[in-house]
């Protein structure tokens, strides 16, 4: 599928479950909700701006290289690339499996297939990572601001143990590369294996390259990948702003520490249901769940719940809006770069 097919392809599911959550939510409801929010609501919006920078100043980290010029690419298009590509995801069944296979073709014209590739499939692990940097570091905060119990201290645990876990997996995948690992796994596989295998062989060199960089971020490029992940921790922390601003909107007395706490326990909750397009009843479950573990009325998060997805169709329509017609994207001179050179020190 081409890159303009495959945006009318997007675009169009895209289109239609902004008018199905339109339709769930209720033209009435939604402005219902923003007349509660009132002047909160700008900064809601707002936050997601600044994550949306903070997201893409990550992806440029991975996407530079020193000593590559033409790896510098323009932040307004990589910032375009990260609105969109979110949007995308927001409205696929399984998450990332829309917007990824999108910003590599739009960068491939620039970066090549392996870099484009390598780039992309580097952000989204190092988008998982912090979402699993962020959960275990929360685990401190409810330590110190939860009332301890059984139940409270065995969830602790059983969070800490499978983080664990989840970082020596992303450790060795970043030290070893994944892409051929996994093409010989799946090859094993009834029924897909002998396609599986036929991929594999005739896109080996391109695979090995994808694996390379994936390998040489860790190893060589160690700034970089530090970076990234501050950029995209961040990002995260940033981003339970929107639940103590509706929070504030209907006079919930919150702490920004207490915000994290129901930020992390809620998208965990909704991420172990990662299956559900747009997090459909997940979210709002979390919230509930969170929202009564902090002492609070879990009836709020129905209120936060239906804000957060007004956000969300307004930041989908902004997004599927930047996969309009845009100047290809292509090899850039050096010497019209040569002022970004300063991104890798």
């Amino acid at each position: 599928m081409n890159s303009k097919r495959y945006k009318m392809v997007f675009l169009l599911i895209g289109l239609a479950t902004m008018g199905y959550m339109v339709y769930q939510l209720g033209l009435g409801v939604i402005w219902e909700n923003i007349r509660k929010t009132g002047v909160w609501f700008i900064p809601i919006i707002g936050s997601w701006l600044v994550i949306y920078v903070m997201n893409a100043l990550g992806f440029r980290a991975i996407i530079s290289e020193r000593g590559k010029r033409d790896t510098h690419l323009p932040f307004l298009r990589i910032l375009r690339l990260t609105i969109s590509g979110y949007a995308i995801n927001y409205v696929t069944p399984f998450v990332a499996l829309g917007g990824e296979p999108y910003r590599i073709m739009e960068l491939k014209p620039a970066l090549g297939t392996a870099k484009a590739s390598s780039s992309v499939l580097l952000y989204s692990l190092m988008h998982m990572f912090s979402h699993i940097v962020f959960w275990l570091l929360s685990i401190l905060l409810i330590i110190f601001l939860l009332p301890w119990n059984a139940l409270l201290i065995s969830c602790s645990v059983v969070i800490l143990m499978i983080g664990g876990g989840l970082c020596i997996g992303f450790s060795k995948v970043y030290k070893k590369g994944f892409t051929m690992s996994i093409l010989r796994q799946l090859g094993r596989w009834p029924l897909i294996g002998q396609r599986v295998n036929r991929f594999a062989i005739g896109q080996a060199s391109v695979l090995q390259e994808i694996d390379r960089h994936i390998i040489t971020l860790y190893s060589q490029r160690r700034a970089s990948f530090y970076r990234s992940l501050a950029w995209e921790f961040a990002a995260r922390i940033v981003g339970c702003a929107e639940i103590y601003f509706t929070a504030k909107a209907i006079g919930l007395g919150m702490s920004m520490g207490e915000a994290l706490v129901v930020s992390s326990a809620s998208s965990l909750f909704a991420n172990v249901l990662f299956f559900f397009p747009m997090q459909l009843g997940t979210r709002e479950g979390g919230l509930a769940l969170a929202l009564q573990a902090v002492g609070m009325a879990g009836s709020a998060g129905i209120f936060i719940g239906i804000v957060t997805r007004i956000r969300e169709i307004i930041w989908i329509f902004i997004g599927l809006a930047l996969m309009g017609p845009t100047k290809k994207m292509s090899k850039v001179p050096a010497l019209a770069l040569a002022d970004n050179s300063i991104n890798e020190k």
